[in-house]
């Protein structure tokens, strides 16, 4: 059942205050914080959420845990168990039908399961929780929990969904029918964009746009020595002399040409410090758009410029693309990520020896969180340009990260990637993330004009800096928590 998580975050506010260009930042953050968190002495904040890691909402959570205990809100984070694996497919079959996908339908069984993993979670948390602390439920899964805390202690809650479809559609309207008897006894809501709200929601929601640590092993600087010997160590580079430090636990796997899983350099070299490189790293989910990104590098490869010159037709003979996500058997609460990359496993072993060479497939261990952060780190900062070809995305701080590295992005119209993606100012976005040629065509202008690759990637770091660093995400939820405390 639910279990609370160790929160132990190396760093606090001062050491981002020491760095000039994030000590305005923080400024803001502490003088904002002076006046809202005396609202919330005497409450314990619960962030409760599905799983510890693997995901955004997972990778935001300890950061966010720590920060607000060091401003004053005394806060810890739960995470929902269940053994039930038919809760986790029916979970993601909510999280797919909030983006727009599926069959409207649910069954008496569905409402069943769903409230009786909420109605054990509940009661496991109720040796923790009282009723003057606030209960933060995120997404889906723990909605039922939160209910059920509300109704038993009458304590403040407030229900954050990171996902969302601008349309309205007969799958999205089931879904929220489905949800609705939960999520509207919540006393607050907050989604990553407006057009994510339901109407029976629309009075008590806001927006808050989720955000990233400027200093995790995910984002902070890598020196070139160190962005080497994080390529050497995880097996994505060859290495040609000796490195400092040691190999991680676990290397990352490359999908081999004979259907086999092995370290990335016991083929060739990925030439990541060499090639130019088109990366996409995402969890393995359809809405991500892997499939349709996999086809179009395939025509970029196979389909020749006639108006190429020759630095280009070299560019275009030598680039590589790479899909990486996470092992997906270290991710519980999404049983999908493992159909996912067997469906990419049988795209690649189709294709011609020769584009086999150049479509790099990854997974990336999770044995230690910091070893899989640095191997995200280092594959966006080593590629030419990211790549976040979603169908749908409730915000998709994949490309938050990579805007932040100064590596400019090419995203899609899903509502989330809008949020952040200026087209033409901080990257591209492709009119259609199920059509090939269109992505293949914003591929190829990407690759060619290096000076607008460099102009995005500066547009987009000042935009992360300006809008969805955690500094200020933090203002926003403090305000949300301390009106939430005081009415």
């Amino acid at each position: 059942m639910a279990r609370i998580i160790d929160v132990a975050e190396p760093l606090g506010l001062w050491d981002y205050a020491d760095l000039a260009f994030l000590a305005p930042a923080v400024q803001a953050l502490r003088a904002e914080a002076a006046t809202l968190v005396p609202a919330l002495r005497g409450r314990k904040l619960w962030m409760i959420n599905s799983t510890p890691q693997g995901g955004g909402v997972a990778e935001m959570l300890p950061k966010m845990v720590s920060m607000l205990r060091e401003l004053g809100v005394d806060t810890d984070w739960a995470v929902i168990q269940t053994d039930r694996q038919p809760f986790f497919e029916l979970t993601k079959r909510i999280h797919n039908m909030i983006h727009g996908v599926g069959s409207p339908d649910f069954s008496g069984d569905d409402r069943d399961l769903f409230e009786q993993v909420g109605r054990e979670n509940a009661e496991k948390l109720r040796q923790y929780v009282r009723p003057n602390d606030i209960v933060v439920v995120h997404d889906p899964q723990p909605a039922v929990v939160g209910a059920i805390l509300k109704r038993e202690l009458e304590l403040p809650t407030i229900w954050c969904c990171h996902i969302g479809l601008p349309e309205r559609l007969p799958v999205t309207r089931a879904v929220w029918e489905f949800l609705e008897p939960y999520v509207a006894t919540y006393d607050h809501a907050i989604f990553s964009a407006p057009e994510y709200i339901p109407s029976f929601l629309a009075g008590v929601s806001e927006v808050i746009h989720p955000a990233i640590d400027p200093l995790s092993q995910k984002n902070r600087d890598l020196h070139t020595h160190g962005l080497v010997g994080i390529l050497c160590n995880a097996a994505l580079a060859v290495e040609h002399s000796p490195v400092l430090t040691p190999a991680f636990a676990s290397p990352a796997m490359r999908l081999m040409p004979d259907g086999r899983w092995a370290p990335p350099s016991s083929w060739d070299d990925i030439g990541m410090l060499s090639r130019p490189i088109v990366a996409q790293i995402s969890r393995w989910d359809r809405l991500k758009g892997f499939a349709p990104l996999l086809d179009a590098f395939a025509r970029l490869k196979r389909c020749p410029r006639p108006d190429a010159g020759e630095v280009h037709r070299s560019r275009l003979e030598i680039v590589r693309l790479v899909l990486a996500g996470p092992d997906p058997a270290s991710v519980a609460d999404d049983p999908e990520g493992l159909e996912v990359l067997e469906e990419l496993r049988a795209k690649y072993l189709a294709l011609e020896p020769r584009l086999q060479s150049d479509v790099v497939l990854l997974t990336l261990p999770m044995t230690s969180r910091k070893e899989n952060a640095l191997m995200v780190n280092a594959i966006q900062r080593c590629a030419s340009f990211v790549v976040q070809n979603s169908l749908h995305e409730g915000f998709g701080l994949t490309a938050t990260e990579a805007m932040w590295k100064r590596t400019p992005v090419v995203g899609t119209q899903a509502c989330g990637l809008r949020q952040q993606i200026r087209d033409g100012l901080d990257g591209r976005l492709v009119a259609d993330s199920t059509d090939p040629e269109a992505i293949a065509e914003v591929l190829n202008e990407m690759l060619v004009d290096r000076n607008a690759r460099e102009r995005m990637g500066r547009n987009g770091q000042r935009r992360v800096y300006e809008k969805f660093l955690i500094f200020t995400q933090l203002r926003h939820w403090l305000r949300s928590l301390a009106e939430t405390a005081t009415r």
